[in-house]
Protein backbone atom coordinates (compact mmCIF):
# COMPACT_ATOMS: atom_id res chain seq x y z
CA UNK A 1 0.00 0.00 0.00
CA UNK A 2 1.16 3.36 -1.00
CA UNK A 3 0.64 6.37 0.60
CA UNK A 4 -0.12 10.12 -1.38
CA UNK A 5 0.36 13.58 -0.85
CA UNK A 6 -3.13 15.41 -1.79
CA UNK A 7 -2.00 18.96 -1.52
CA UNK A 8 -5.86 19.64 -0.39
CA UNK A 9 -6.23 17.28 2.43
CA UNK A 10 -2.50 15.80 2.98
CA UNK A 11 -1.38 12.58 3.03
CA UNK A 12 -4.06 9.55 2.38
CA UNK A 13 -4.18 6.19 1.20
CA UNK A 14 -3.61 5.38 -2.67
CA UNK A 15 -7.14 3.51 -2.58
CA UNK A 16 -9.01 7.52 -2.55
CA UNK A 17 -6.96 8.45 -5.83
CA UNK A 18 -7.58 8.20 -9.49
CA UNK A 19 -5.13 8.04 -12.22
CA UNK A 20 -6.25 10.91 -14.68
CA UNK A 21 -3.42 11.26 -17.17
CA UNK A 22 0.07 12.12 -17.73
CA UNK A 23 0.34 15.68 -17.75
CA UNK A 24 1.05 17.66 -20.96
CA UNK A 25 -0.82 15.20 -23.19
CA UNK A 26 -3.11 17.50 -25.51
CA UNK A 27 -6.55 16.57 -27.07
CA UNK A 28 -7.50 16.54 -30.76
CA UNK A 29 -9.00 19.88 -31.59
CA UNK A 30 -12.34 19.01 -31.95
CA UNK A 31 -13.28 22.19 -33.81
CA UNK A 32 -12.64 20.28 -36.91
CA UNK A 33 -13.17 17.26 -38.08
CA UNK A 34 -11.21 14.19 -36.08
CA UNK A 35 -9.72 11.02 -37.79
CA UNK A 36 -10.45 7.68 -36.31
CA UNK A 37 -6.60 7.08 -35.95
CA UNK A 38 -6.01 10.58 -34.05
CA UNK A 39 -8.30 9.67 -31.25
CA UNK A 40 -7.06 5.92 -31.05
CA UNK A 41 -3.71 7.40 -30.42
CA UNK A 42 -4.95 10.24 -27.80
CA UNK A 43 -6.78 7.70 -26.11
CA UNK A 44 -4.86 4.45 -26.16
CA UNK A 45 -0.90 5.94 -26.47
CA UNK A 46 0.82 6.22 -23.33
CA UNK A 47 4.70 7.34 -23.19
CA UNK A 48 5.39 4.34 -20.53
CA UNK A 49 8.42 6.52 -19.43
CA UNK A 50 11.05 5.38 -16.60
CA UNK A 51 12.18 7.43 -13.87
CA UNK A 52 10.74 10.60 -12.94
CA UNK A 53 7.11 11.42 -14.27
CA UNK A 54 4.12 13.99 -13.77
CA UNK A 55 1.02 12.80 -13.73
CA UNK A 56 -2.47 14.28 -13.34
CA UNK A 57 -4.87 12.55 -10.65
CA UNK A 58 -7.88 13.29 -8.73
CA UNK A 59 -8.69 12.18 -5.13
CA UNK A 60 -11.69 10.98 -5.02
CA UNK A 61 -13.07 12.39 -1.39
CA UNK A 62 -12.41 15.67 -2.64
CA UNK A 63 -13.12 15.27 -6.25
CA UNK A 64 -9.63 17.54 -6.82
CA UNK A 65 -7.32 17.62 -9.54
CA UNK A 66 -3.60 17.64 -9.28
CA UNK A 67 -0.29 16.93 -10.77
CA UNK A 68 2.09 13.89 -8.93
CA UNK A 69 5.62 13.50 -9.37
CA UNK A 70 7.01 9.99 -8.41
CA UNK A 71 9.66 7.80 -10.21
CA UNK A 72 8.22 4.81 -12.03
CA UNK A 73 10.46 2.68 -11.51
CA UNK A 74 11.04 2.66 -7.73
CA UNK A 75 7.95 4.16 -6.98
CA UNK A 76 8.86 6.73 -4.92
CA UNK A 77 6.63 9.69 -4.49
CA UNK A 78 8.17 12.69 -5.22
CA UNK A 79 6.12 15.52 -4.73
CA UNK A 80 2.49 16.76 -5.49
CA UNK A 81 0.96 20.44 -6.23
CA UNK A 82 -2.83 21.31 -7.73
CA UNK A 83 -3.67 22.17 -10.98
CA UNK A 84 -6.10 25.03 -10.40
CA UNK A 85 -4.86 28.61 -9.12
CA UNK A 86 -6.06 29.14 -5.64
CA UNK A 87 -8.47 31.75 -5.10
CA UNK A 88 -7.96 35.05 -5.05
Amino acid sequence: MQIFPCPFCGERNETEFHFAGELGKIRPDTTADVEADAWARYLYTQRNEKGHVREVWMHIPCAELFVLERDSVTMDVLGSHPLRKPPK
